[in-house]
């Protein structure tokens, strides 16, 4: 399934923004980085507890603007590849979506048999 997010020019560079979307009835928070002029999509899930990461509307950042960084236990991401680089969960990653640009909008593909995988904190 597809789901339109926004202008791609919504976003800063560095920047995040949360979104939340309606899968199979239910809803899912996800969230996109900008960084050097690459985007990646994430949900909005902790691999340790399943909590949202953000720690502030739309700020998904450390301060630097450097990594991601967990609201709960300041757990570190690397930006491109989602993988935690400190704090609990260590070597776990963030679950990753595809995205794509169509006429300036950001797209988020979501595949039909997808399955949060840390909606649970596993």
């Amino acid at each position: 399934m597809k789901y339109t997010l926004c202008d791609i020019t919504e976003i800063e560079d560095p920047g995040s923004r949360a979104f939340e979307l309606i899968f199979n009835h239910a809803p899912l928070e996800i969230f996109v980085v900008q960084s050097n002029a690459s985007l990646r999509a994430y949900v909005n899930s902790c691999p340790h507890t399943g909590a949202n990461l953000d720690w502030q509307e739309n700020q998904f950042l450390d301060l630097d603007k450097c990594f991601i960084q967990c609201s709960t236990h300041d757990a570190l991401f690397d930006i491109d590849s989602g993988l935690c680089i400190a704090g609990p969960c260590v070597d776990k990653s963030l679950q990753a979506l595809e995205l794509s640009s169509q006429n300036g909008s950001l797209v988020v593909h979501i595949p039909d048999d997808f399955i949060n995988a840390n909606a649970c904190g596993r």
